[in-house]
C-alpha cells in the first residue's frame, strides 16, 4: 500500500470515472483526511494480523492517485512483476523505483513484463483494475472500457496463463465502467458482482464462468456499486484466516441479507474511505496490491 503524500481530485482521470466527486474542502485538508483514513486503514488491517507492506510516497514527481498501486503493478505467485500502460500521464508517474525497491529486498522477483510501452500507441491496461482475477481457476475477467484494451488484456491472459472472460458493462448513465474491480470481486468460494450492470447478451457468459468455476454469486445493485460495494479484496491473515475487506461506505449499503451471506463464507473488515473514494473515485481495494512473490529465504 501507498502513502499518500499530495492526495488529490485528478483532472485527468475524471474525464471517464464517474465515480469521482470535486469536493469543496481546500487541497491540504484534504490530503490530511485521507492520510487519517489510510492510516485507520492499514491499522485495521495490521489488528487483525494481516501483513501490510507500506512505502511512502514521495513530493516529486507529482503523483494524486498514488494511493490505488494496484493499477500499474501486479505480483504473482511464480514470481513474476508485471507492469502496466496508464490512461493518465500524471499516474504513469506513480512507477517510482522506491517501491520496486521496497519490494525487492523481501521478495523475489524472477520475471518481469511491461507493457507500458503501449501507452503511446493510446492502448492502456489498468492492472488488477482493468481485470479481476480468479487466480485458483485461471480465469481473468474484463469488462471492456477506454482504460482496459482487449488485445492487451489478451495479450495478458496467454502470457501469463489466464482464460480470458470479457464482456461489456454500464453504469446508470449508460457509460462503460471504468475498472471492473469497482462492479466485481471474486473470492475463494464466492464472488459478489453488480450482474445487472453487465450487458444483457454477455450476462450468460459471467454467470456461466462464475457457477462453473464453483463460485457462490453474490448480486449487488448499481446502487450498491456506486457505493463501491463491489470494490472489495479477500485478503489472508499470517495465520491463513480469510477477511473480505472494503470500506465502510460499502458495508452499510448491503443489505442484512447480503450480509449474512458474506459473513458465513469469512468476517468483514470495512474502514471509513470517504475522502478517498470521493475525490479519487476508487475505495479499498484500489489501495491494496497483493503480493503473491515467493520471499527471500533466511
Amino acid at each position: 500500500m501507498i502513502r499518500p503524500i499530495q492526495f488529490g481530485y485528478n483532472v485527468q482521470t475524471a474525464v471517464n470515472n464517474a465515480f469521482q466527486r470535486l469536493e469543496t474542502d481546500d487541497k491540504v485538508r484534504v490530503q490530511q483526511n485521507a492520510i487519517k483514513e489510510f492510516d485507520a486503514f492499514v491499522q485495521a488491517l495490521r489488528s487483525h494480523d494481516i501483513d501490510v507492506l507500506v512505502v511512502q510516497d514521495t513530493e516529486a514527481p507529482y503523483t494524486p492517485d498514488s494511493v490505488f498501486p494496484n493499477n500499474w503493478i501486479s505480483f504473482h505467485e511464480d514470481g513474476s512483476v508485471v507492469m502496466y500502460p496508464m490512461f493518465a500521464e500524471n499516474r504513469r508517474l506513480e512507477r517510482k523505483s522506491t517501491v520496486l525497491e521496497a519490494i525487492q529486498k523481501r521478495f523475489v522477483i524472477n520475471r518481469r513484463l511491461d507493457y507500458t510501452a503501449n501507452e503511446s500507441k493510446d492502448k492502456f491496461l489498468e492492472g488488477t483494475g482493468s481485470f479481476v482475477l480468479d487466480r485458483t481457476n485461471k480465469l481473468a475477467y474484463a469488462c471492456r472500457s477506454p482504460r482496459t484494451d482487449e488485445s492487451l488484456f489478451r495479450l495478458f491472459c496467454a502470457q501469463m496463463g489466464y482464460q480470458p472472460v470479457v464482456f461489456n458493462a454500464f453504469d446508470e448513465w449508460g457509460q462503460a465502467i471504468y475498472h471492473t474491480n469497482v462492479m466485481m470481486c471474486i473470492a475463494d468460494k464466492y464472488a459478489v458482482v453488480a450482474l445487472d450492470s453487465v450487458d444483457s447478451s454477455d450476462r450468460p457468459l459471467v454467470s456461466g464462468m462464475l457457477e462453473n468455476s464453483g463460485k457462490t454469486t453474490i448480486l449487488i445493485s448499481k446502487l450498491q456499486m456506486k457505493a463501491f460495494a463491489g470494490n472489495m479484496l479477500q485478503v489472508e491473515n499470517r495465520y491463513g484466516k480469510r477477511f473480505l475487506v472494503m470500506s465502510t461506505r460499502a458495508y452499510h449499503s448491503l443489505d442484512p441479507k447480503q450480509l449474512e451471506q458474506l459473513k458465513s463464507f469469512n468476517p468483514i473488515i470495512h474502514a471509513s474511505l470517504d475522502t478517498i473514494e470521493r475525490n479519487g473515485g476508487g475505495s479499498a481495494r484500489c489501495m491494496m496490491a497483493e503480493i503473491f512473490l515467493p520471499e527471500h529465504s533466511g
